[in-house]
C-alpha cells in the first residue's frame, strides 16, 4: 500500500518534471529571440539607436506583469494562471510574424511586449515547484526546474539558425512562428501539473503587511541577489549581438556565444541546489557575484571570439548562482498567506533591474561602446557582495543574542 508520504513525493517529482519541461520550452523560445530580437529591431527602424527598444520593452512588460500574474495565480491557482501566461506568450509569436511580414517596428514592439508578459508568468514555474515541495527540497525543486533551461541552451540558438529564413522574405519571422508552436506545447504540458490551490481561509488571510516583510534582512538580500544578477546579465547579454556584429562576426558566431551563455545559465542548476545545502546559500550568492565580475574582466580584455564566449559563459554561471540563491533565500521570508505578494514584490524588483539593464544596454553600446557596457556591472557586484556580508554578520549577531538552549536536566 502506497503511503501518503510516498504519494506526496511522487506528486512533487511529477510537478518538478513537468515544470522543468515547461521551463525548457519557454526558455528555448526566449533564448531564440535573444539571438534575433535586437537584429530584427535593427532591420525595422531607421534610427539604429532604437534597435534594442523592443527587447527593452519586453523586459518592461515582464516587470509590469509580475504582480498581476502572481495575484491571478493566488486567486485561480497555479495551473490556470500559468496557462493564461502561455496563451499570452504565444500571441507574441503571432504578432511577431505579422510585424516582420509587414515591416512594422511598432507592431514588432507590441509583439515583444506580449512575449515579455507571457515570460512574467513563466518566472513563477520555480516558485510553483517550491510551493508543493517539503522545506528540505525547496532549493532542489527551484534548481531542478531551472535546469530545464539546459535544453534551451542547445535548442534556442539552433532554432534561431534553423528558422531564421523559414518565412522569407520576412527574415526572422520563422523564429516567431516557432515561438507560437512552443507556447501551444507548454499549454498542453501544464494541464498535467497538480499543485493544490489555496483554501478559502488561506485566500482570506493576508499575513504581515508587505513593508514589514520587506524590512527583513533575508528579504533584502534575496531581492538584491536576484535583481543585481539579472540586471547585470541583461545589460551585457542584450548588447552582445550588436557588439559582435560591429566586430565583424557572423550571425552563426553570435548564436554560438549566446548558446554557450544560456548553457552556463542553466546547466549548473543540476547541482546548485545540492551546493546550497552543502555550503550555504550566502556563499553561493557571493560566488555568483565573483563569477559575474569575472565576465567583466574577460570582456574588457579584448574583442576576440574567445573573449565574448568566455565572458558570456561566466556571466551565465554567475547569474545561475545569484538567481537560484536569491530565490531560495526568498522562500524563508514569507508564510503561505504571504507568498503571492512577496514573490510578486521580488520579481517586480528583479525585472525592474532587467528593464534598466536592457534600456541602458543599447544606449551605452551605441554611444560609448562595449567597454562602457561591461563597466556598468562593477558597482552592482560590489553591492551584492556587501549585502551578503551584511546579512552574514546580522545572522551571527542574532545567534549571539539568542538565549542558550537548556539541557535535559534543566
Amino acid at each position: 500500500m502506497v503511503s501518503q508520504a510516498d504519494q506526496a513525493a511522487d506528486h512533487t517529482r511529477r510537478n518538478v518534471l513537468l515544470l522543468a519541461l515547461c521551463q525548457a520550452m519557454s526558455n528555448s523560445g526566449t533564448s531564440m529571440l535573444i539571438t534575433v530580437a535586437s537584429l530584427a529591431g535593427f532591420s525595422l527602424t531607421p534610427d539604429k539607436a532604437l534597435a534594442t527598444l523592443p527587447l527593452a520593452l519586453q523586459w518592461v512588460a515582464t516587470m509590469t506583469t509580475t504582480v498581476p500574474a502572481s495575484m491571478l495565480m493566488r486567486r485561480l491557482g497555479r495551473r490556470i494562471g500559468l496557462s493564461v501566461g502561455a496563451v499570452i506568450f504565444g500571441s507574441g509569436g503571432v504578432l511577431g510574424v505579422v510585424a516582420l511580414r509587414i515591416g512594422s517596428f511598432e507592431v514588432f514592439t507590441l509583439a515583444c511586449m506580449c512575449v515579455g508578459s507571457g515570460n512574467a508568468f513563466a518566472q513563477y514555474y520555480r516558485f510553483a515547484a517550491a510551493d508543493a515541495a517539503p522545506d528540505h527540497f525547496k532549493s532542489k525543486a527551484i534548481s531542478l526546474v531551472l535546469a530545464g533551461g539546459v535544453v534551451a541552451a542547445i535548442a534556442g540558438p539552433e532554432l534561431a539558425k534553423a528558422t531564421i529564413d523559414w518565412l522569407l522574405p520576412a527574415l526572422y519571422a520563422g523564429c516567431y512562428a516557432t515561438l507560437t508552436i512552443l507556447a501551444l506545447a507548454i499549454l498542453v504540458v501544464l494541464q498535467g501539473v497538480r499543485i493544490p490551490r489555496l483554501t478559502a481561509q488561506e485566500r482570506r488571510e493576508t499575513g504581515r503587511p508587505l513593508h514589514r516583510i520587506a524590512r527583513q534582512p533575508v528579504f533584502i538580500v534575496a531581492v538584491l541577489s536576484g535583481a543585481l544578477g539579472y540586471g547585470s546579465m541583461t545589460l551585457i547579454m542584450t548588447a552582445t549581438p550588436l557588439a559582435m556584429t560591429g566586430c565583424g562576426f557572423a550571425f552563426s558566431d553570435t548564436a554560438t556565444v549566446i548558446q554557450g551563455h544560456v548553457l552556463a545559465m542553466f546547466l549548473p542548476s543540476f547541482f546548485t541546489g545540492s551546493l546550497i545545502q552543502r555550503i550555504g546559500v550566502l556563499r553561493i550568492i557571493a560566488l555568483g557575484s565573483l563569477l559575474t565580475a569575472g565576465c567583466l574582466v574577460a570582456n574588457m580584455s579584448g574583442v576576440g571570439f574567445t573573449n565574448f564566449a568566455a565572458g558570456l559563459a561566466l556571466l551565465g554561471l554567475g547569474w545561475n548562482f545569484m538567481f537560484v540563491g536569491g530565490s531560495t533565500l526568498l522562500t524563508r521570508a514569507y508564510t503561505t498567506a504571504e507568498r503571492a505578494k512577496t514573490q510578486a514584490a521580488n520579481d517586480f524588483v528583479v525585472f525592474t533591474s532587467s528593464v534598466i539593464g536592457a534600456f541602458s544596454s543599447g544606449m551605452l553600446q551605441s554611444k560609448f561602446g562595449w567597454v562602457a557596457v561591461n563597466a556598468g556591472i562593477a558597482p552592482a557586484m560590489v553591492i551584492a557582495l556587501a549585502g551578503v556580508a551584511w546579512f552574514a554578520l546580522s545572522e551571527r549577531y542574532a545567534r549571539s543574542k539568542a538565549p542558550p538552549k537548556m539541557g535535559r536536566g534543566a
